[in-house]
């Protein structure tokens, strides 16, 4: 066999790899459509599509004249990006306040950063962790239909999952797009 027509079939091997392991990630990301997080106590859904990457929380930089609920500013894999404390943001937690009691959850804290097709260099910090959901896990909440109308537009629908637990879901587009995410200054 000559060196031509072996890198040749070493590219058509590649190729064909690269294919699969496509469509694995693809097969993947329909069976796992949420990320389950939680902040001050409440469970959130964010859609993988929306979010990026998941990050030990790093050091942050305040901002002078920022709204209470932006942490500050962090360098995440070379680029800066905001850092909203969602608790607050969302109204959950004061600002300032006592992440939690143990310190050992301290450690749960992250940072998810949102897809850049959004554009927005924007992390959210989180409380915690809770791990992927499907579709196939969560049903609409029955509760749901009397607080619909009282949302902002980047809360979705509450969804049950099989423990009974409900999730409220976030548009991170929508909310990387609501007025008041925007207005960082006070």
């Amino acid at each position: 066999m000559s060196s031509s027509s072996s890198k040749q079939a070493l590219r058509d091997l590649q190729t064909r790899l690269a294919q699969r392991m496509q469509a694995a990630r693809d097969q993947e990301i329909q069976a796992a459509s949420w990320l389950a997080v939680e902040c001050a106590g409440v469970g959130l859904l964010l859609s993988l599509r929306q979010a990026a990457e998941i990050f030990t929380p790093v050091p942050m930089r305040a901002l002078p004249y920022a709204q209470p609920w932006l942490a500050g500013v962090a360098n995440l894999r070379g680029g800066l990006f905001t850092v909203v404390d969602l608790a607050v943001f969302l109204g959950l937690r004061e600002a300032g306040a006592v992440r939690t009691e143990a310190r050992q959850d301290l450690a749960q804290v992250r940072m998810v950063s949102l897809n850049a097709e959004l554009n927005t260099n924007c992390a959210l910090l989180v409380d915690r962790l809770l791990g992927l959901r499907g579709d196939e896990q969560l049903q609409p909440d029955p509760a749901d239909s009397e607080t619909a109308g009282q949302r902002p537009r980047f809360a979705g629908p509450r969804l049950l999952d099989a423990d009974g637990r409900s999730w409220q879901t976030l548009d991170l587009e929508a909310l990387a797009k609501h007025d008041q995410f925007l207005r960082v200054v006070v």
